[in-house]
Formats: C-alpha cells, structure tokens, sequence
C-alpha cells in the first residue's frame, strides 16, 4: 500500500521538462539578440509539446508552459518588428539615394 501511495506522489510532483524548457527558450528569445526570432519559434514548438504531455501523463508545469509561450511569442513578435522596421528602412535608403 505504501509502494502505490509513493508512486502517486512522485508521479503526481513530476513536470514536465518540455514546459521547462519552453519558458527558457521564451525568456532566451527576449534575452539574446539576433537568434531570438529562432529561440522563439523554437519555444513555441516546445510549448504545443508541453500541452499535449501535460493532458497526456498528467505531469504539472502548465503554467510553465503558458509562460514560456507567451514570451516565445513576444520575443516573435519583436524581432519580427524589429525586422520589418529594417526592411523600411532599407527600401527608403534606397530609394533616397537615386535623387
């Protein structure tokens, strides 16, 4: 009785590393530069992982999950702005310098 009471509580206290891993990618897209647009993208593949092992085995980290999703996105969505402000930047040098 004891043996099955124990392996509950241990399966029961286990996270999922996938969740983990997910919110220090989504917190390394915002961190680092220049690779943060693939850390992100990186983060967000890890966080649908960690939903589908979470609902699958039962495993704590959820909000682990939601978090490093969340930052996965914003670190997206910055360097993705980051980019298109380059690209505007570049086409109207180009175009200034032909006058």
């Amino acid at each position: 009785m004891d043996i099955q009471k124990n392996n509950n509580e241990n399966q029961q206290n286990t996270t999922s590393g996938s969740s983990i891993t997910a919110l220090v990618l989504g917190i390394l897209s915002l961190v680092i530069p220049y690779v943060g647009l693939i850390l992100g993208i990186v983060g967000i593949v890890f966080s649908k992982k960690a939903f589908r092992e979470i609902e699958q085995y039962k495993y704590n980290g959820k909000g682990m999950a939601v978090a490093g999703l969340v930052t996965s996105i914003v670190g997206c969505a910055i360097y993705g702005i980051i980019i298109l402000i380059l690209i505007i930047i570049g086409i109207f040098a180009g175009v200034s310098s032909n006058f």
